[in-house]
């Protein structure tokens, strides 16, 4: 899912097939750079603002390559709807309206895109709209323009997430965190979001020790990682989940996996970064974003 449909050619010059994927933080950038037959490379900015961070990425790629942006929880909201009942080529026109009150941006300064909801009803077809501020987007765009830097799409941090996740008939849960923000669940099938909830008050837990950890966090992981199961089986009438898995980069990640799987009846393990990323366990965000398609977006 890219959060805008298409893009016209920002510039004229002979576009890389060197691949980037940034990941957006609240303070931070970081990026996956996946060089044509080099090995990758990922790392993190901080600067002082994002404008900032852009022009050292730019340095360090030699201000080539086809970037996949994935934004902070910050910077979109997501809700679900009804499917407004027009044509497709009208709905992202209809969804600003329908969502309007329930998203904090404005109609007239507001990018929209949706991807599908499992169904619930055969009456009712339900979707998932990914709602984000246009001047904002603009401004990233702008950035990366005059940095000589292509973008080939805009998208969530649960679409990126999701790359890490192989394809498959089983439903997997996963746990992940894009850093010092809230923790997410996500339920992936057949290569598809079937489900996902952002869990407040755990946006720390990173930084806490194990005993800080048995204090609460994990009673309170465990809950909702059972609501979700439960909600996945039970109101979607989906096949049992089949295993959880996890990544949250933190020094005590093992522990809470171990601690978590006292409270689950069904196997959790920490997710394995895919082949030759093995190292960069630190970068899920930028390293699922370079695993995007190459869809072209625009603003």
């Amino acid at each position: 899912m890219s959060l805008i449909p298409k893009i016209n050619k920002l510039f004229s010059k002979k576009k890389s097939n060197d691949i980037i994927g940034v990941s957006l933080q609240s303070n931070s950038l970081s990026y996956c750079y996946r060089p044509v037959n080099t090995s990758p490379d990922c790392q993190k900015i901080t600067e002082p603002n994002l404008s900032h961070s852009i022009t050292t990425l730019a340095d360090r790629v030699n201000g080539k390559g086809l970037c996949h942006i994935v934004l902070s929880s910050s910077q979109y909201q997501i809700v679900q709807v009804d499917k407004p009942k027009v044509p497709d080529t009208e709905i992202n026109a209809a969804l600003k309206w329908q969502v309007k009150d329930l998203v904090p941006f404005k109609p007239d300064n507001m990018v929209v895109d949706y991807f599908d909801a499992p169904q619930l009803s055969m009456n009712v077809e339900k979707i998932n709209v990914v709602c984000a501020d246009l001047t904002e987007l603009k401004s990233i765009v702008e950035d990366m323009g005059d940095k000589q830097l292509d973008i080939a799409s805009i998208t969530t941090v649960e679409f990126a997430f999701s790359q890490l996740i192989p394809e498959s008939e089983l439903a997997i849960l996963l746990v992940c965190q894009h850093a010092n923000e809230d923790l997410l669940i996500l339920i992936i099938k057949q290569g598809r979001i079937f489900f996902q909830r952002r869990i407040r008050g755990l946006s720390q837990i990173s930084q806490k020790t194990e005993e800080e950890l048995t204090m609460g966090s994990i009673d309170m992981l465990s809950l909702e990682i059972q609501r979700s199961t439960d909600y996945f089986e039970r109101q979607l009438k989906q096949a049992p989940i089949k295993e959880v898995q996890v990544i949250i980069p933190m020094a005590s990640e093992a522990f809470l996996v171990r601690k978590i799987s006292e409270n689950t009846n069904v196997p959790v393990n920490l997710l394995s970064m895919p082949e030759g990323f093995e190292q960069y366990r630190d970068f899920p965000g930028a390293v699922g974003a370079s695993m995007l398609p190459n869809t072209a977006v625009a603003i």
